[in-house]
């Protein structure tokens, strides 16, 4: 009976030192994969995470309808789309070629977008209207005074890595990327590439959105007046000013500043 205590005693220490290796060994993976999640990618799954969580959109008020004595509608609204991009995790290339499928997308159904790029092709000129713009805006960028409008226009065609050939191609991608540069977006906040879209548009977006990463459609309240400028004294008028206005009065604003 003594001998078979003796035998047994050494099979339950190697069981009971296989099974705490295994387990010192599971604990180490545990802490390393540990480590490796909040602290060497933890910002990166933080980041991930905040963008499936939360983000930031602006919902504007529907205002009611107002309407005369004879139940004639003065004042209504309307539903309306826009185009939203989100900063993605996507290189430069896919960046681009994303960002000229949606313009393209948008000038195959008639609907304008917003083109701030102060730089004309075919031919090259800028369009600043005046020589002291010009200047203020070459020097924002380090570029001197005496640099044309093709060599500004090749600066920023290599600072955002577009490797289109065609000229035109070129210029609708450096018209969002040079709006991302100078107005901003994140993963919660969009920068809005375009108002007011036909339905037509807002449907390609939607049902084709892998296409579009980083691209929603967001619905917009719009004030309606169907009959112009009728009784303006009374029902008011609120609303954004349109291009053309901006154009006519921008260089009021750089004065003013």
């Amino acid at each position: 009976m003594e001998l078979f205590k003796n035998k047994k005693q050494p099979n339950t220490n190697l069981r009971y030192n296989t099974l705490s290796v295994v387990v010192y060994i599971i604990g180490i993976v545990l802490l390393i994969q540990l480590f490796n999640l909040q602290i060497i990618n933890g910002a990166t799954y933080r980041e991930t995470s905040n963008t499936r969580l939360t983000r930031e959109s602006t919902l504007y008020a529907s205002r009611g309808y107002i309407l005369d004595r004879n139940g004639n509608e003065l004042a209504t609204t309307e539903m309306t789309f826009s185009i939203e991009m989100y900063k993605t995790k996507l290189d430069n290339r896919v960046l681009n070629d994303t960002i000229l499928r949606m313009i393209n997308t948008l000038e195959a159904n008639g609907d304008s977008y917003t083109d701030t790029f102060p730089i004309k092709v075919n031919p090259y000129e800028y369009t600043f209207t005046s020589e002291q713009r010009k200047t203020k805006w070459l020097s924002s960028y380090k570029l001197g005074e005496d640099t044309t409008a093709e060599e500004a226009f090749n600066y920023f065609k290599e600072r955002y890595d577009i490797e289109n050939d065609d000229i035109s191609e070129v210029r609708k991608i450096l018209v969002v990327r040079y709006r991302i540069s100078s107005e901003g977006y994140s993963s919660t906040k969009s920068l809005t590439v375009s108002n007011n879209v036909s339905r037509k548009s807002a449907l390609v977006f939607t049902e084709q959105s892998d296409l579009y990463p980083g691209i929603t459609v967001g619905q917009n309240a719009k004030r309606k007046y169907p009959n112009a400028n009728l009784a303006s004294h009374i029902l008011g008028y609120i609303g954004a000013i349109s291009q053309k206005q901006y154009e006519a009065n921008k260089d009021k604003r750089l004065f003013n500043e």
